[in-house]
């Protein structure tokens, strides 16, 4: 599809001048290609002729004589307001907010054509968001027929018989709405995608023909038509799945190839030692689950497969992900190979190097932890030791990767908390081996249509079962200024031996924000709430020395209740806490709330989740806080989560650029991605070189740098 010409600039259109082409810029605007490419947030169907006495059935479009001119509000807040009435003699009041032009461009007597929605306030029917284009005007009225500026509320006078106002012919169809920027209207931008599809829309198809002759799909010239220029909304949806379908046929053909090219690396592995994992198993004072011993299976039998194992080992909160990867590691030290856990927070990466010196090093097992708040004279003998190979197992968070670290053999990257880091940081680290195995592991559960996506190219290992003993954790709503109820309840947890969570969005106060903070609280908290009970404050700004001091104290029960931010939304592991206060609920993500709800509920006492929200709670933050309530499923929640946000805040690929799909969506397409990784799997079964007839074209769409293959491509 993208020839050169389709590289050409949105300039070359008459009427995208320097100052339109750098707003059009600001929306990432540049080229043809961009042009053709860039999706309405929505349409208009304006072939339903609606008068204004018809407003409640929907948006009023039709055409109206502007009868008068108002003004209310004094000095800057003044605001123009057009009297219009249409051919049947009812009236409206359009309020020009932001738009004092309009009196110019709408003279008493003019015609327009108005699409918006109305309603009725103070007593008039009025609308401030509405459409309004100039029609060609006939003589103003004269004599008896000069309608006089109108009182409120206001009166409109019948439209003279001998002037009629007929429908234009470009009002009757389905319109698409843009999103726009500072200096854009959506008449530009259509005039501007018309000329584009005039121009530049005779394209050639990306998707082989017998596909689309197989899905039944339309041409790609005739979808770019039905996106911007519809006859119909049929002719747009089926637009809209041509289109979504190219973008996930494309996305699973880079996605497969990878697990294809993985499995080009021959590897020559010897039969797995398994000394270290019956050793360490024999040290636990407890028996793994059924779904730990599967999903170790899983992995032990891609560590004696002939190519490097990618796998994404997935569980709930507390399901006991670590002890698996700490065996995986066993089996690949056990063969004198080396391993690599790397952790998003230098919290979570400590705690794990904690648990590894309890568990692993009785084994044997010589241990290292690195991070970039290690100095220089550990660091120096801590690289020479890991690249002699005197380390076996390496703790640490992105200085894992530095440039100057280096292994002796790294056989086993595992990357916990995954989607906390970009793809690129996590190829980096797999490239300080020579095609060691990697392990993800992730707390936030992925859904199905996702894992096709961002991890098609990996296996999945899934822990559902949680450990014997565990009770489910019990959620609560709180209104903000109810919160005494909710302090009342953790006193007497406290009281009982036990331990809290208060966790604050904000670390200290915001001008901006009327939010509460966490350095203010902890001192209310201290000082007034729980006063006798020993607390302490951890955030992202406190020095890394003070934070571990502050963690290890509220770890062996010294403080007994803990003010954070989300600093604490991993790698914390306290048994004896049983509440956690989340204030100003509304403010965290889905999966954020789910991870801090799962600090709590470690031991065997029953444990509570208080989700304080405020006045201020909008219809997402009220999605979110409802999903808490109504379930602890990670899985279910995953799925919320992805219908409310999108799919690369929850993978991290928005880091790398990835999964910016313009018209497929994860959330909803499942059916048409599974059709699209069918049909990429049948044609490379097929011709796994992309040599063949119908090979050779998609070949040319992958290696091609052209704005839509960038945009799809990010995901590899």
């Amino acid at each position: 599809m993208f020839t050169r010409e389709l590289l050409e600039p949105v300039a070359a259109l008459r009427g995208a001048g320097p100052a339109i082409a750098r707003r059009l810029a600001r929306l990432g605007l540049y080229n043809a290609a961009d042009l053709l490419l860039y999706a309405p947030r929505d349409w208009e169907d304006r072939s339903v002729r609606r008068q204004l006495r018809d407003w409640a059935a929907g948006p009023v479009n039709c055409a109206v004589r502007v009868i008068a001119h108002e003004w209310f509000g004094f000095g800057r807040m003044k605001t123009l307001k057009l009297i219009v009435q249409d051919d049947q003699a009812s009236g409206a009041a359009l309020a020009c907010f932001n738009r004092p032009f309009m009196e110019t461009s709408f003279p008493a007597g003019s015609k327009a054509w108005l699409y918006g929605r109305l309603d009725y306030k103070y007593g008039d029917l009025q609308s401030a968001a509405f459409e309004l284009e100039t029609l060609p005007s006939a003589d103003p009225p004269t004599g008896d027929r000069q309608p006089a500026a109108a009182p409120t509320p206001f009166t409109v006078n019948p439209a003279p018989a001998d002037q009629p106002m007929a429908v234009p012919e470009d009002k009757r169809g389905i319109l698409p709405v843009y999103p726009l920027t500072d200096g854009l209207s959506q008449a530009i931008l259509r005039k501007l995608t018309k000329a584009a599809i005039q121009r530049w829309g005779s394209v050639d198809d990306e998707v082989p023909a017998p596909l689309l002759a197989k899905r039944g799909l339309m041409a790609k010239a005739a979808a770019l038509r039905g996106l911007h220029l519809p006859a119909s909304l049929a002719e747009r949806d089926q637009a809209l799945h041509r289109l979504a379908y190219e973008e996930l046929f494309y996305l699973q053909i880079m996605v497969l190839r990878r697990n294809l090219e993985r499995r080009r690396t021959s590897l020559t592995r010897g039969s797995l030692n398994p000394s270290l994992v019956d050793g360490l198993r024999a040290r636990l004072p407890f028996q793994p689950t059924s779904d730990q011993d599967a999903a170790l299976a899983e992995i032990a039998a891609d560590l004696a497969s002939p190519w490097p194992m990618a796998r994404l080992l997935q569980g709930d909160v507390g399901c006991g992900k670590t002890l698996v990867s700490f065996m995986a590691a066993l089996y690949c030290i056990a063969s004198g190979g080396q391993v690599a856990i790397m952790a998003p927070t230098e919290l979570l990466a400590r705690q794990h190097a904690e648990t590894a010196a309890v568990l692993l090093e009785p084994l044997g097992v010589r241990l290292a932890f690195l991070s970039g708040n290690v100095g220089e004279p550990a660091r120096r003998p801590l690289l020479r030791a890991l690249a002699s190979g005197d380390i076996d197992l390496v703790l640490g968070t992105h200085a894992l990767f530095s440039d100057d670290v280096t292994y002796r053999h790294l056989r086993l990257v595992v990357v916990d908390e995954q989607h906390r880091f970009g793809v690129l940081q996590r190829l980096a680290l797999g490239a300080k081996g020579q095609a060691p195995d990697v392990l993800m592991m992730s707390a936030t559960p992925i859904p199905r249509s996702l894992a096709l996506t961002a991890f098609g190219d990996l296996s999945i290992s899934t822990i559902r079962a949680m450990p014997p003993g565990r009770k489910p954790i019990l959620t609560h709503l709180a209104k903000q200024g109810n919160e005494a109820k909710v302090y009342d309840f953790v006193r007497q947890e406290l009281q009982a031996g036990r331990q809290a969570y208060f966790v604050y969005p904000l670390v200290d106060r915001s001008d901006k924000l009327e939010l509460k903070n966490a350095e203010a609280m902890f001192e209310e908290l201290r000082d007034k709430t729980f006063t006798g009970f020993p607390g302490g404050l951890i955030h992202s700004r406190l020095p890394e020395e003070q934070k571990r001091s502050t963690m290890r104290e509220f770890a062996t029960g010294k403080l007994r209740f803990l003010v954070a931010t989300s600093v604490v939304e991993v790698g914390v592991d306290v048994p004896n806490a049983t509440c956690m206060v989340v204030e100003h609920a509304e403010r965290f993500g889905l999966a954020a709330l789910h991870q801090l709800r799962g600090r709590v509920g470690r031991g065997p006492q029953q444990s509570y989740c208080f989700l304080v929200w405020s006045e201020k709670l909008g219809e997402e933050g009220k999605q979110r806080v409802m999903a808490m309530k109504n379930t602890a499923d990670g899985f279910v929640i995953a799925e919320e989560d992805l219908r409310i946000r999108g799919p690369g805040e929850i993978t991290g690929t928005s880091q790398a650029g990835a999964l910016r799909l313009s018209f497929a969506d994860p959330a909803v397409d499942t059916a048409l991605l599974e059709v699209a990784r069918a049909d990429a799997m049948e044609l490379l079964a097929a011709d796994p070189t992309l040599d063949g007839e119908t090979g050779r074209l998609v070949r040319l769409v992958l290696e091609r740098a052209s704005p839509f293959s960038e945009k799809v491509g990010g995901a590899g």
